[in-house]
């Protein structure tokens, strides 16, 4: 099924190697806007999914999204144009090192779903696999460019695997970027975490909540928190 279609907008994903999947939609869905960010910048937006999303749930009139892979910078650029909010959305062509090089705007928000790699994602296609692969994105990178392009009260936003956390928050401290928030995801109860959504500033924040998010009690049997965060999207919530 190539077309995706949610409550507000709907998106093409034939010519990603990264389809819509449930960690992007939990990014969109759970970053906050309440600094209520002018501007926006989503890494490695594949689909467009991430930035579409913050197009619905904020006022933003800067969004920006950065994607290296040819076909999928064509299908974001596509699906920005087939959206309720394209004359806020925009899509550079172009890699991570080659936008900082040249910074010309702060960013009140910043998020990003980077590719990882871990060995559950071996698969028999290689384009997924090179998506996948850590070497397309260095944390240590994505850091580095939260930090140059992030606003004064600007939030940087992310979503990595569990067994990164607690590395990525050591990083982020040596970029002076401070925890905001942490959810943990699991699947089911009974499975270990799986995903960290991180928000970070760059003031300290003393006691910031750490919280836990349960994706569904049995198979399709969302729970009300996962509900309460996606319904605004999915069709079927």
């Amino acid at each position: 099924m190539s077309k995706f279609q949610f409550k507000q907008f709907s998106l093409e994903q034939d010519r990603c190697a990264m389809k819509i999947g449930t960690d992007g939609v939990l990014l969109g869905a759970w970053t906050t806007v309440e600094n209520n960010p002018f501007s926006i910048l989503d890494i490695g937006t594949g689909t467009g999914i991430i930035a579409l999303m913050l197009a619905q749930r904020s006022s933003a009139e800067q969004i920006d999204a950065l994607e290296i892979d040819e076909d999928a910078y064509e299908q974001a650029t596509d699906n920005f144009e087939n959206s309720p909010w394209n004359d806020r959305l925009f899509c550079f062509h172009a890699g991570l090192d080659e936008f900082v090089e040249e910074p010309e705007d702060e960013y009140d928000l910043i998020v990003s779903n980077p590719p990882f790699y871990s060995e559950d994602y071996k698969s028999s296609n290689d384009q997924r696999d090179l998506a996948r692969f850590q070497d397309a994105m260095p944390f240590e990178d994505l850091m580095e460019a939260a930090a140059l392009l992030l606003s004064e009260n600007g939030i940087f936003s992310v979503i990595i695997p569990f067994k990164e956390e607690e590395s990525f928050l050591a990083l982020a401290k040596e970029y002076e970027l401070f925890p905001l928030k942490i959810t943990r995801v699991k699947g089911t109860p009974t499975t270990e975490i799986k995903r960290s959504l991180l928000a970070f500033s760059r003031n300290e924040t003393p006691n910031f909540p750490i919280d836990e998010l349960v994706i569904e009690n049995a198979r399709h049997l969302y729970t009300p928190e996962y509900i309460a965060l996606t319904k605004d999207f999915y069709l079927k919530m």
